[in-house]
């Protein structure tokens, strides 16, 4: 009887410390969960080029995201590219972050979002820096994109921006303008100048430039042929504008340029967007994505609604041209 007592005793603590066993491990599998719960974001960045306008809109995403409590190390993992104005490392690019399984992608500029569009119709892409979305296929209307990609867009005022040729020089009538053929977001705006040329009383003389290189000679070509120069919002000559303004300085020129950063770099005045503010803004769709759960196929695509009249004072004696007071007392910043 003392022997059958015993072998109920001992079964009895073995039962009690498998019971132990199986609780603990039950405890470690939730801890595994709970830390797989908070996983830091992944978050992936494909920017056509570096150039300090999409620059800045990069910036300005990030710092909304920073404020936000999504610190880089902690709780969100940054995996930025710069496909160097690309369009075959762009879509290499957007290949590794679908195969790296980011949870979110930001694209700066139409040809990087066109890239990571192609690649993945899953992973939630904020665009910002580009034109027309619609043209682009990025998205079916501004208004319901239909798709997973949804942000911001840079779309200039065109017309604007050419009237202010004539603020500076009323008697300019030939106008050139310098943009790459190949990116889509430049046909729309060239599109645009050339249906309100004719009422602003100007002639559009059209070069193009398919890289960086071809920027300062097809520049160059416009000397003699034109009464000022327009570089409206194109990735490939704002990223040599160096070479424009050469060009507009030694053969006094006026340069009206697509946004301020164009301006701060030596171009004389343009009436724009603040890209820092648009990628501020395209943070701000990405944390109701993040956060809120909102899909970007439901949320419109948005754009800035203030525009800035900037001028650079240094660029108008550079290039022969004297700003007019009027505009001194409107301009919204000046660069000396």
């Amino acid at each position: 009887m003392k022997k059958i007592l015993g072998v109920l005793l001992v079964l009895s603590l073995v039962v009690f410390v498998a019971g132990c066993g199986s609780s603990g491990t039950a405890e470690k599998n939730n801890t595994s969960q709970e830390a797989g719960s908070v996983s830091p974001v992944k978050l992936g960045i494909i920017q056509i080029a570096e150039h300090p306008s999409l620059d800045a809109a990069r910036e300005g995403f990030l710092e909304v995201l920073a404020e936000n409590g999504y610190e880089e190390g902690k709780n969100l993992v940054v995996e930025y590219h710069n496909a160097q104005g690309d369009i075959a490392t762009a879509n290499t690019i957007a290949q590794k972050l679908v195969g790296d399984q980011v949870d979110l992608v930001l694209a700066i500029a139409t040809p990087a979002a066109q890239a990571i569009a192609s690649a993945t119709d899953e992973i939630p892409i904020l665009i910002t820096a580009v034109t027309d979305p619609v043209a682009a296929e990025l998205v079916e209307t501004l208004e319901k994109p239909n798709t997973n990609v949804t942000g911001t867009t840079d779309m200039n005022p065109v017309k604007e921006q050419l009237a202010l040729v004539k603020e500076f020089v009323p008697e300019a009538q030939k106008v050139g303008i310098i943009y790459n053929t190949s990116e889509k977001n430049s046909e729309v705006q060239v599109n645009i100048a050339r249906e309100v040329a004719p009422e602003l009383g100007v002639e559009l003389v059209e070069v193009a430039a398919t890289s960086t290189n071809e920027v300062l000679q097809v520049a160059q070509s416009l000397v003699g042929k034109v009464d000022a120069i327009y570089v409206p919002t194109d990735n490939t000559v704002v990223s040599a504008l160096a070479s424009v303004v050469q060009v507009a300085e030694e053969n006094d020129i006026p340069l009206i340029v697509g946004e301020g950063d164009s301006v701060r770099q030596g171009g004389l005045a343009t009436i724009g967007i603040d890209y820092r503010k648009l990628g501020r803004q395209t943070g701000e769709m990405a944390l109701r994505i993040l956060e809120d759960g909102a899909k970007p196929q439901d949320m419109p695509i948005e754009a800035q609604k203030d525009y800035e009249l900037i001028i650079n004072k240094k660029a108008a004696a550079n290039m022969g041209v004297e700003i007019p007071q009027r505009l001194l007392e409107k301009a919204d910043k000046i660069f000396e």
